[in-house]
């Protein structure tokens, strides 16, 4: 657990130390063994054997990238761009296309650099994007939590994006987003909206714009963007730290108002995002209100946050298309964190932002998470009811596969116990499929289970019977307090986000007096309202007004509803002793007064 992280919940000091520079003009990072990005000197007629060893690396390469590579052609293995004539170039190009072809994967010029060697003779190198939809999957996608404070222009980057409509600096393009009527009349997100936007074969943009329907944009893409639009408010943190622990977002997109800067929730945001381990890169929005003076000044101040030990990334300005293709390349590795300078009025780098998401390539997981031979979880985020289909359960698959027809377990009820259902439809984006796999969301029919008396709610689960799931009213975990005002002890109550669990829990016991701000310790939550299903191993944050903490799951009690009822049973018994012995205490001093009465009037 990072100890720096606390400066994001109070005061930071920042470093001033020189931005590095990721990119060379002539000369890029050396090619390493591992990973999605491959550097070829030449492809130039290869025998029919190195065909074949050609093609096997390729796989492998995409393999790394979940069904993306990166081809640098003309390109030594230390990195050095020697570059290739035209005739080099074009039969490299025709031996790269017939390796895609056996592999099924289509390919797209990122970029084509000019280069001129020593003796003026000028040559090309190509940055080629390779992708491959798995023959298990309609497409790639990657989920993209928008954090940042209010009044940054999160709904309104994200609508232009979506449906490539520009903002009139009035806020008409957040109202593709926004879904209540206060959200209008205030501007401000207050619930969790998912908008999504596509990449086809070619790299072309397929979103709201050119298509007129969710359908026509999954049918047209073969990389999908979802982004996950969260509340800036402070008073909506609790549905912010949901969206974050719920939707299990694979990148932040953390926008700040360029009026402003690092103001409000911006810090708290960004503190609860490094929290989880996620991948951040920064969108500096508004800039067309500001001036270049007050503009370097605000992004100066947020180099030198992201460079400070709470972080410990290294900012990287991304002004080009260039600088957008190594942000997407070295995103993924944690150590950088790109910063993007944008107009949703004006359209400004709004192009490069786009390339920049094109590129992105997924986090890779868990290969025992991802193998879709585990038994099935189903996280259930939301629940709807309609007569016909019956109860609807949305959410998202945390291991294996779900198909229709499947017999599952649906819980924790009050009681502690799991209901056997059956699955009985299920659609992905509003459209209908038979199958849904890890890391995917979903909507599930379940109809109307004869054994079900007790109402449907957010943060249960859907499991395998083989699971034999378990219940639990207490777990034991290894909390850090982030942010506490004093110090932290038994008795204290705070709202507790794990997964799609999020119910108020208070500390029973711990290892240690007390704890404060820095500090951790193993303490003993138990949940105040109902039962949850808990796996050990996962990832706690919990909140309490200003105080902020984290942790993991170490252990969890079984629910056992007879302990319960016996406890139940022996507080009634004695709170009806407590009332018989105070009822008796008051008849008593009643006669006493009754006596000392009568005796006056003799």
């Amino acid at each position: 657990m990072n100890a720096g992280l606390v400066d994001l919940f109070g005061d930071s000091d920042s470093s001033s130390d020189e931005e590095e520079q990721i990119s060379s003009q002539f000369c890029l990072p050396p090619e390493i063994e591992k990973g999605n990005i491959e550097y070829k000197l030449k492809l130039i007629d290869p025998t029919p054997i190195r065909l074949e060893h050609l093609v096997t690396q390729l796989k492998w390469r995409l393999q790394e990238g979940l069904g993306e590579a990166v081809y640098e052609i003309g390109v030594s293995d230390n990195g050095f761009l020697f570059g290739l004539t035209e005739e080099e170039l074009q039969k490299s190009m025709e031996t790269l296309k017939l390796m895609s072809e056996r592999l099924g994967a289509s390919l797209s010029i990122l970029r084509e650099r000019t280069i001129t060697d020593p003796s003026g003779i000028s040559k090309k190198s190509l940055e080629i994007l390779i992708r491959k939809v798995s023959e298990d999957s309609e497409f790639t996608r990657i989920r993209i939590a928008v954090l940042g404070n209010i009044e940054s222009g999160k709904s309104s980057l994200i609508s232009v994006l979506t449906h490539d409509e520009l903002d009139n600096g009035q806020g008409k393009a957040r109202l593709n987003l926004l879904r209540h009527i206060h959200e209008i009349q205030t501007g401000h997100t207050s619930s969790i909206c998912n908008e999504i936007m596509g990449f086809n074969n070619s790299a072309q943009v397929e979103n709201f714009g050119n298509c007129r329907s969710v359908e026509e944009i999954l049918e047209k893409s073969s990389k999908l963007i979802t982004f996950i639009d969260l509340a800036g408010h402070s008073k909506y943190m609790k549905t912010t730290v949901k969206g974050l622990t719920t939707y299990s977002p694979d990148f932040i997109m953390l926008v700040i108002n360029a009026n402003n800067g690092i103001a409000g929730t911006t810090k708290e945001h960004l503190g609860f995002s490094m929290a989880l381990g996620l991948k951040i890169f920064i969108i500096v929005n508004k800039i067309d209100q500001v001036s270049e003076s007050w503009l370097e000044q605000k992004v100066t101040e947020i180099e030198e946050l992201i460079k400070s030990p709470c972080c410990d990334k290294s900012p990287m300005r991304v002004r080009t298309e260039e600088d957008a293709i190594h942000a997407a390349q070295y995103l993924s590795d944690g150590q950088v964190c790109p910063i993007f300078m944008t107009s949703c009025v004006e359209g400004t780098n709004m192009d490069i932002l786009t390339k920049f998401l094109n590129i992105l390539r997924p986090i890779l997981v868990n290969e025992k998470e991802t193998d879709l031979n585990q038994l099935p979880e189903f996280q259930v985020d939301d629940v709807f009811y309609k007569k016909k289909p019956g109860h609807i359960l949305s959410g998202l698959v945390q291991s294996g596969s779900i198909k229709e027809h499947d017999k599952m377990l649906l819980g924790p009820f009050k009681s502690g116990k799991f209901i056997p259902i059956e699955i009985q439809t299920i659609q992905r984006y509003r459209v209908p499929c038979n199958v849904v796999r890890y890391g995917q969301s979903a909507a599930v029919s379940i109809g109307h289970p004869e054994n079900m008396k007790e109402k449907l709610r957010k943060g249960m689960v859907i499991v395998h019977p083989k699971l034999n799931p378990v219940a639990c009213i207490e777990f034991e975990a290894e909390i850090f307090v982030l942010f506490h005002a004093s110090q932290l002890s038994v008795g204290f109550q705070a709202t507790v986000h794990i997964g799609n669990v999020c119910q108020a829990a208070v500390i029973v016991r711990m290892d240690k007096n007390e704890i404060k701000t820095n500090q951790k310790a193993k303490v003993v939550w138990k949940f105040m309202s109902r039962v949850e299903y808990v796996r050990p191993g996962s990832t706690m944050l919990f909140r309490e007004g200003t105080s902020k903490g984290m942790g993991e799951v170490i252990r969890i009690s079984a629910f056992n509803p007879n302990e319960v009822l016996s406890k139940k049973l022996k507080t009634d018994f004695d709170s009806l002793t407590s009332i018989k012995k105070k009822k008796k205490r008051l008849k008593a001093k009643l006669n006493r007064v009754f006596h000392d009465t009568s005796n006056i009037e003799c």
